[in-house]
């Protein structure tokens, strides 16, 4: 069963951070929120993690999971950001954009695009899930927490944990999240791409 932690949505209290930290490198998956929706998350090198979250989700092998990341610095060290979109990256970072943009070679091959070889990045603005990417100091893969069948993200806490706290190791109650998902942009192409428009604002792309 899923451990529960009721965390501070703007001081999240450091102790409890540690805690969840903890379990994430001990193969664990979580569920905990972000500017837009709850999300799934596991430690990068977690083969069985991400094949749990795939599970959960009704994904399969194709579907892009992202990588959430601390800050700019972090996500360069796992994504290509050519001299051409630095700027537009940089002003809408961070917020709730999920960029496709060419892996490096840090990023696992069965994290990337078969094809493209890219991967989703994204810098979340919420304070609890910034502070367990200080702590952790490393991304999470990630995935927006929408059951099978579902139209729309789970926002509560306590309802995850009721319904999903048997096949989790923890989920973080923040209070309430959005439902609406982030705007994906793709990079990967000559001109960016809008692959869906959701919370963060698409004009600077278009």
């Amino acid at each position: 069963m899923a451990r529960y932690f009721d965390i501070h949505p703007d001081d999240p209290q450091p102790r409890m951070i540690a805690q969840v930290a903890d379990i994430v490198r001990a193969g664990g998956v979580i569920a905990y929120p972000t500017d837009s929706c709850y999300a799934l998350g596991c430690q990068l090198g977690n083969t069985d993690g991400i094949a749990r979250i795939r599970a959960i989700r009704g994904l399969d092998d194709r579907h892009h999971l992202t990588l959430m990341c601390q800050d700019f610095a972090q996500l360069g060290q796992f994504a290509r950001v050519a001299n051409s979109v630095f700027r537009a990256v940089k002003a809408a970072t961070p917020g709730s954009y999920t960029f496709i943009l060419p892996a490096t070679r840090e990023v696992p091959r069965r994290l990337q695009h078969p094809g493209k070889k890219t991967v989703g990045v994204r810098i979340p603005r919420h304070a609890v899930t910034r502070a367990l990417l200080a702590e952790l100091g490393e991304p999470l893969v990630s995935s927006t927490l929408l059951l099978p069948g579902e139209d729309e993200p789970m926002t509560e806490g306590w309802q995850i944990n009721d319904q999903l706290g048997h096949v989790l190791d923890a989920v973080i109650d923040s209070g309430d999240c959005s439902t609406e998902p982030t705007t994906v942009i793709d990079f990967s192409g000559d001109e960016p791409e809008i692959l869906r428009r959701g919370a963060g604002d698409t004009s600077p792309f278009e």
